[in-house]
């Protein structure tokens, strides 16, 4: 048998979005437990006035869900039905979404001192890598389930509280023609990271990588830069990126988008003057 377009809550938490539907579920549950001879009982325990709990009465009679029977509101057979179905889909609806729901009891993380198995720890992002420190008064704290010196990946458990995750800045420096002849343009690179930079290089485009490598002695990151350096912010790791500037308008559609990370652009800086 088809089901009726009326059904309402029928359809699972999606359904109670409809104005008026969890009061009719509650009312129409009230009147099948209680079978109560006046209205009032039903709209104290819902908080609504007799006049609200009235005109629900009347929409759920409309559709053929209840009556006054014997003096006391009733649902019909209909109604039970109807209020059985509703219970169970949002039942397997709820247990559904909770099933999805991947809650986190342990975790491992990088040691930032010596920890013993039982010790309290609490939780942070170090350069984008979770970290246990030995320390009981962080946000997120959680047991230790298996030790280790520094440095050493270890095991915790019954994790409590949260993480903070602050996204870090993405900081663009554009290089003009003029800039690749400089030759201060390695100082000039080393200069605009600041001293002792911890967070992603990255280079886009040819000429920008080979100034950056030159200028670092390292490799820049050069692949997937604009998804590279937004993973890296949504960890708290900051980014700067080296592009020349007529390639800057194609570097920044990489970033458009839900949910930008914190963005910064601006020329790479003179330096000193002589």
């Amino acid at each position: 048998m088809a089901r009726s377009a009326s059904h309402g809550p029928a359809e699972g938490l999606a359904g109670l979005r409809r104005s008026g539907s969890i009061t009719e579920l509650l009312f129409l549950y009230e009147c099948t437990t209680l079978e109560p001879t006046q209205l009032r009982p039903i709209a104290d325990t819902l908080g609504l006035t007799v006049q609200a709990a009235s005109h629900t009465y009347r929409a759920l009679g409309r559709r053929g869900l209840v009556e006054q029977r014997g003096g006391r509101y009733r649902p019909t057979v209909r109604g039970v039905a109807w209020l059985h179905d509703a219970l169970g889909r949002l039942s397997e609806d709820v247990q559904g979404r909770i099933q999805r729901l991947h809650v986190i009891r342990s975790a491992r993380a990088v040691a930032l001192g010596p920890v013993s198995v039982g010790d309290v720890v609490s939780l942070e992002l170090v350069d984008g890598l979770l970290s246990a420190r030995p320390d009981p008064r962080g946000p997120s704290r959680g047991r230790v389930a298996r030790g280790g010196t520094k440095g050493t990946l270890v095991e915790v458990a019954d994790l409590e509280g949260i993480v903070a995750l602050a996204p870090a800045l993405v900081r663009v420096r554009t290089l003009s023609e003029e800039d690749l002849s400089d030759p201060r343009l390695g100082e000039r690179v080393r200069r605009s990271l600041g001293r002792g930079f911890r967070g992603l290089v990255a280079a886009y485009g040819l000429e920008a990588f080979l100034a950056a490598r030159s200028a670092l002695g390292r490799e820049p990151a050069r692949f997937a830069v604009a998804a590279e350096s937004r993973e890296a912010s949504r960890v708290g790791v900051p980014s700067t990126i080296f592009v020349l500037e007529n390639e800057l308008p194609r570097l920044l559609t990489e970033f458009e988008g839900t949910d930008p990370p914190p963005f910064e652009v601006s020329p790479l800086p003179r330096g000193r003057s002589h």
